[in-house]
């Protein structure tokens, strides 16, 4: 199995995604290129095609992987990159701690959460692209288990599990003044309720935790102009 063709990358059109934060009450608008994002989160036999590792307590293969931190995530994206001849999107400082995104890189790497709400809603203007059960496992129907990646309607665009199943890690700091280093989540899981199940639902964790209903998915930037960095 080759993990190049394992989870197809879907081309995302220009657009705009007005994000929201229900603690501070902030609204904030995002303007975005084209990008690439993957159809499903990275699955179990795909990580451990590309890492040799296989987190987590689960063992079928099309299960999406968790018990992952973002550098988990992050260092993921980087081996693949390698493994397909691609320019790695993240560069790790020698201090262990600090990190540095080549955004001109054409290299996979995790999405912005504006990337992956502008990807989630796919032009819908609801809180969820379709109806609940159709295309999300939660706590509702999922029997309090994870399920395969794909199995549920996906959304306009052709993206499955955007809600549901995982909470996906995002690139994004989500508030550094107040909670330092912790990185944005989103999508909802397999034990949440429904009202975490929501396009514009905001979740984090420190870059380091691992637990049973957080993975995350791929993107790639289309390849533009000159080299830039962004470092956090």
């Amino acid at each position: 199995m080759d993990a190049r063709t394992v989870h197809e990358m879907i081309a995302v059109p220009p657009g705009q995604v007005m994000l929201s934060d229900r603690r501070t009450q902030r609204s904030w608008a995002v303007q975005l290129s084209p990008y690439e994002l993957a159809a499903c989160p990275v699955d179990r036999a795909v990580y451990a095609q590309v890492t040799g590792r296989r987190p987590g307590t689960a063992q079928e293969a099309r299960l999406p992987v968790e018990d992952v931190s973002w550098w988990d995530a992050v260092r993921f994206c980087n081996s693949l990159s390698r493994r397909h001849g691609f320019a790695p999107a993240y560069h790790l400082l020698a201090d262990g701690e600090g990190i540095e995104w080549d955004v001109s890189a054409d290299g996979y790497r995790l999405p912005t959460e504006a990337e992956w709400e502008h990807a989630c809603r796919a032009g819908t203007t609801g809180p969820r692209y379709g109806p609940l059960d159709e295309v999300a496992w939660y706590r509702g129907n999922s029997h309090e288990r994870i399920h395969e990646v794909g199995a549920k309607r996906p959304n306009p665009w052709g993206f499955h599990d955007m809600l549901g199943n995982v909470w996906e890690w995002c690139w994004d700091i989500y508030d550094a003044e107040v909670y330092g280093s912790y990185r944005v989540l989103r999508g909802g899981g397999w034990f949440d309720e429904h009202w975490s199940c929501r396009a514009s639902v905001r979740r984090r964790s420190h870059p380091t935790f691992r637990v049973d209903d957080v993975g995350f998915r791929v993107a790639r930037s289309v390849p533009r102009g000159r080299a830039q960095s962004r470092r956090s």
